[in-house]
């Protein structure tokens, strides 16, 4: 099969990819067949699956700029996928043109265009990275070397935590990702979570999930603040991922059970 130019050698093009399917549910192209069919027909069995990729989006913008009015000026988006209008550079750099942002993914296709799309930008660098290694994001040379951690830092992982099993240890990671932290640095979350009342519809979807190369692992509104638990959490702590400092404009919106999210900062001593 002959692919498209921008895919990167070796890229894995028979499976599913998360941020593949991600940037296909919010209108982009740098995905596969096998990711739009995925898509398509998680759609079929949960019905608004993508809609609720397109909420999640739009808590990234709103907690972007909640983070910059906070005086953050330094960002590290984990898990971030393949830039779509609106990302996190684009967000916080209109509002404070200083502000320094670096993605991370373990994706070579979002890692690979993200280079492409950012090599002219000299406050917004890309790297691949595993975040069930935290420590290997933390002190990449291109992330210390870019970011200054005696400065608080806001740390963005959004979509990415429900794809860390049980046994990956998700508090942990963010426990040593606190730990590189001074106090004024926060961390966004958004995380899938069960809907008792869509219980059968998300057990397809996670069925899928096991013929790929991430899993899912739906979390509680519990289990999310448990993972939080050394963190101080901002209001309105952890809620679905509309209820989070909706925009006065955001009325029509259709909840989003299915999807929680939080922002937390690193207490002071």
């Amino acid at each position: 099969m002959e692919l498209p130019g921008w895919v990167p050698e070796g890229v894995e093009v028979t499976v599913p990819n998360a941020a593949r399917m991600y940037d296909y549910a919010l209108g982009g192209y740098h995905n596969f067949a096998i990711d739009r069919e995925f898509v398509e027909r998680a759609e079929e069995l949960m019905p608004g699956a993508i809609s609720s990729t397109h909420a999640n989006r739009a808590f990234v913008r709103r907690a972007v700029r909640w983070l910059v009015d906070a005086g953050l000026r330094q960002f590290l988006d984990i898990g971030s996928g393949i830039p779509t209008l609106g990302n996190v550079h684009e967000v916080a750099q209109r509002m404070a043109p200083e502000s320094r942002v670096i993605y991370v993914d373990i994706d070579p296709v979002a890692v690979a265009h993200s280079g492409a799309i950012l090599a002219d930008d000299p406050v917004t660098r890309v790297v691949w990275g595993d975040l069930r290694r935290p420590a290997e994001i933390l002190y990449h040379p291109d992330v210390l070397g870019f970011l200054d951690f005696s400065q608080p830092v806001a740390v963005l992982l959004n979509l990415v935590l429900h794809f860390v099993s049980d046994e990956d240890d998700p508090a942990g990671i963010l426990a040593r990702v606190r730990d590189v932290l001074v106090a004024g640095s926060h961390l966004t979350v958004t995380h899938g979570a069960p809907v008792p009342q869509r219980a059968s519809e998300q057990q397809h979807v996670t069925r899928m999930y096991q013929s790929t190369p991430t899993s899912l692992h739906l979390r509680t509104r519990e289990q999310v603040e448990q993972m939080l638990a050394d963190w101080e959490l901002v209001e309105p702590g952890v809620v679905p991922v509309t209820e989070w400092h909706p925009d006065p404009d955001d009325d029509g919106v259709s909840p989003q059970p299915g999807i929680l999210a939080a922002i937390a900062k690193v207490p002071r001593a």
